[in-house]
């Protein structure tokens, strides 16, 4: 079926879509990871995106169930070069589209995407529809244009966990508190969900934790009201200036219990200390960005994906840079002086990518065992 990629800038380039008809509306950017495609879709931090994959053969090793990272899918539409039908691997229980279908999200192939990938370095990430409707093509840039962006949205409000739920090594069980049986973990860690992947919450079992994840709106009262040993605010979507409220709690929690922070977690923290965050011209989204370690001067490869960043530039006296992106200078982790939080840009738990960074993992609970 035929489909056209329609940009806020008026380029127009036609397409044909795999998963049937529909339309999308989002913003566009590119991912540079060479698999892991279904752990991109699950991903809540891709909500509101157009995921462009750069790699340009997709679908081949197929999908199934254990490596979902959420409940659904995110991205509003998947963008590649050549979509593979015929999955060759020995996992797979079904084919990209069919997942595609199942959560509605518009599946699109056929396109020069480096040329796409190639633009978006250039002019940023942009507004775009994806359409297999007939309406002019016009029509569909001055759709794209009309969309008020990601800057200044709470994306986190659309993908947190409505109830608060204890983690297991089954999966999640309804509970307010954490299990009682010092038995399933010897740490109580509370896991704020601002768009939270199950690996994130597999990783802090492996580490001997009893896992409790509330709603982005929890507030500290509440959290402090259930003595966690630590707390873990996660990745998720969108502007971190958008998220309501939760940095002004997250302040009050800060030297009360160690913290750790990734992705969209860093950035809520930055900003309750005193930091500034911007947005990045194109973003970080894939399973290869080099960040450079300044305490050890080694070089890990991570993964990422975001369209923000803290402002370097911006931060208070007491708070430490610890990595820095060799990319673009990026700030890419912090810590304060004194107090028991840190934070980085990018994924530790590499669903998918790199295990460079697990490290931190055992670090934070390094720093609960310090403080206990």
């Amino acid at each position: 079926m035929k489909a056209i990629i329609a940009l806020e800038d008026g380029t127009i380039i036609p397409a044909r879509s795999f998963t049937g008809a529909g339309e999308a509306l989002g913003e566009m950017v590119f991912n540079t990871s060479m698999s892991g495609y279904q752990e991109i879709l699950s991903d809540p931090s891709s909500a509101g995106q157009l995921v462009t994959m750069t790699y340009p053969l997709i679908g081949n090793s197929g999908v199934n169930p254990q490596d979902m990272e959420s409940d659904t899918l995110h991205p509003r539409a998947f963008l590649v070069r050549q979509y593979q039908p015929r999955p060759s691997n020995y996992r797979s229980t079904g084919t990209l589209a069919d997942l595609l279908k199942k959560f509605g999200v518009l599946g699109v192939e056929g396109f020069d995407t480096r040329m796409l990938a190639r633009k978006l370095r250039s002019q940023g990430a942009m507004k775009a529809v994806v359409s297999t409707d007939k309406a002019p093509p016009e029509a569909l840039v001055e759709r794209a244009r009309q969309w008020p962006g990601m800057a200044g949205q709470d994306m986190a409000a659309l993908v947190t966990c409505r109830e608060p739920y204890i983690w297991t090594g089954d999966g999640a069980q309804p509970g307010r508190a954490f299990p009682e049986s010092p038995g399933q973990g010897r740490f109580k860690v509370l896991v704020y969900d601002f768009g939270v992947k199950r690996s994130q919450l597999r990783l802090l079992l492996q580490h001997d934790c009893r896992v409790l994840v509330v709603p982005a709106g929890t507030k500290a009262e509440e959290a402090l009201a259930l003595q966690p040993d630590g707390i873990f605010l996660s990745n998720g979507p969108g502007d971190p200036a958008g998220v309501a409220g939760v940095q002004d709690e997250v302040k009050k929690l800060i030297g009360k219990v160690p913290i750790f922070g990734i992705c969209l977690g860093h950035q809520i923290i930055a900003l309750a200390l005193g930091a500034k965050t911007c947005r990045l011209k194109f973003g970080h989204r894939g399973g290869n960005q080099p960040v450079k370690n300044l305490a050890t001067d080694r070089v890990e490869i991570t993964s990422q994906n975001q369209g923000f960043c803290v402002d370097r530039d911006t931060l208070p006296e007491d708070v430490a840079m610890t990595h820095v992106n060799l990319n673009d200078g990026s700030l890419e982790g912090l810590q304060h002086r004194t107090l028991p939080v840190f934070s980085v840009q990018y994924h530790p738990e590499s669903a998918t990518g790199p295990h460079d960074a697990r490290y931190l993992f055992a670090r934070f609970i390094g720093m609960i065992r310090q403080t206990r």
